[in-house]
């Protein structure tokens, strides 16, 4: 039983640590330090937020694991008590009330089981194994192309900008069937929309210019059937089993998710690279697909691009960790923190491709684990690998204090990488 007031008790919040995610500029790949803090606390701590409120912050991995599988534990970011992380999340929420909009009538990562589970069905068949596999010969040529084009342009180059935003939004686009020369487009919409300083009504304006976009799309694709998942979506809402505006929601969220998080990972993936020879070494020598595949697990772990925490709110009181969660109370879980968990991972500040990082969290846990990781690893195994052995001789062409990393945004990254070979 928890000795702490509840969050939700008044008297009590000034005293508590403000919940700051800020990393240290020195180290800008590991967690932040007042996440370290909280987490030499103990796996479940309070924290205070930026608006006066409090929440529960859980640092530590089997906490964590914990809560995400917890059915007594909701997603539902309309629900009173679930925690906003900032300032521009809680206007976008109250500005979606004014129009109507609720968990229902939105994305289904939004939503509870058994809705969640419905809705999800619909579209795992796209991120089989089996599925994902047929997309590794593509994706080879598509890697293979654009390093081709970085070698014949200027040196320096932004990795951003000629590699790691194209691959995934390439790939992303041949799955949906989403015209690739629309991407300028959804990636700056999609921009918008994870900037935490971006208000309410701006990010709202750009998730339904991307709804509005996928709607086109999928009246097209009933008009002209291709082999791709819009298509199957638009199958789905002639045949009733989808309304129209939940086939636009998942459009979105994967055309949205399948770029923007890739691209900051091979960013990130690269820089450590470069930041640490010898395992880059293991990686570009390497003929061992099981290797590569342990690499990019271990990449995922160290780095956990994922940036600010996962929001849920109790629907029940639950026991986590020795303490009690009340109903109604938001809850924040840490991945970063979880992948660096001693008692999980030994010496976890290290990067050590050759360690078993299978069990990270950098996808979540329980029901809402991300839907595409199988599409993400694919693609981490082919980029990495091909871009140091075609580029053996690929470094950063500016100091580390001097690269613009997305401080401001909820999935962590660079907005700018140069390198030279």
């Amino acid at each position: 039983m928890s000795t702490h007031a509840s969050p939700s008790d008044s008297q009590c919040p000034v005293q508590l640590p403000a919940y700051d995610i800020a990393r240290d500029t020195r180290c800008p790949l590991d967690p932040a330090p007042a996440m370290r803090e909280r987490q030499a606390e103990g796996p479940l701590t309070r924290i205070r937020l930026w608006d006066g409120s409090t929440s529960w912050l859980v640092t530590g991995y089997e906490a964590h694991r914990a809560v995400l599988s917890d059915q007594r534990v909701s997603i539902d970011p309309f629900r009173d008590g679930a925690p906003k992380l900032s300032e521009g999340e809680a206007s976008m929420v109250e500005a979606a009330k004014k129009q109507g909009k609720t968990a229902a009538n939105s994305s289904f990562i939004m939503l509870d089981d058994p809705e969640h589970a419905r809705l999800r069905r619909m579209v795992t068949s796209a991120f089989t194994i089996k599925r994902v596999e047929a997309l590794r010969r593509p994706t080879q040529q598509i890697v293979d192309d654009l390093i081709d084009a970085m070698i014949a342009g200027p040196k320096p180059a932004d990795l951003v900008e000629a590699f790691a935003l194209p691959v995934p939004s390439l790939v992303i686009s041949e799955l949906l069937g989403v015209p690739y020369d629309d991407h300028e487009f959804f990636q700056t919409n999609s921009k918008q929309i994870i900037n935490r300083y971006t208000n309410g009504e701006d990010r709202l304006a750009a998730r339904q210019r991307l709804c509005e976009y996928l709607d086109g799309l999928l009246a097209d694709k009933l008009d002209h059937p291709q082999e791709d998942l819009l298509t199957q979506l638009a199958e789905r809402i002639k045949a009733g089993d989808l309304t129209g505006q939940e086939a636009v929601a998942m459009g979105v969220l994967m055309l949205f998710a399948g770029h923007e998080t890739t691209a900051n990972m091979i960013t990130l993936g690269t820089l450590a690279l470069l930041e640490h020879p010898e395992q880059a070494a293991l990686v570009r020598d390497s003929e061992d697909p099981k290797m590569i595949a342990g690499a990019v697990d271990e990449l995922l772990r160290y780095l956990t691009i994922t940036h600010g925490g996962l929001r849920r709110v109790a629907v029940e009181d639950i026991e986590i960790a020795g303490q009690v969660i009340k109903a109604g109370e938001g809850i924040i879980t840490v991945n970063e923190t979880a992948n660096r968990d001693p008692e999980i991972f030994e010496d976890p500040d290290r990067l050590d491709l050759t360690r078993d990082a299978r069990r990270h969290v950098t996808f979540g846990y329980g029901i809402h684990q991300c839907l595409g990781q199988p599409l993400a690893r694919m693609e981490l195994q082919v980029v990495f690998p091909t871009l140091l052995r075609r580029l053996p001789d690929l470094a950063l062409a500016a100091e580390l204090k001097d690269i613009p990393f997305k401080h401001d945004g909820f999935i962590f990254g660079a907005y700018e990488l140069p390198v030279t070979w």
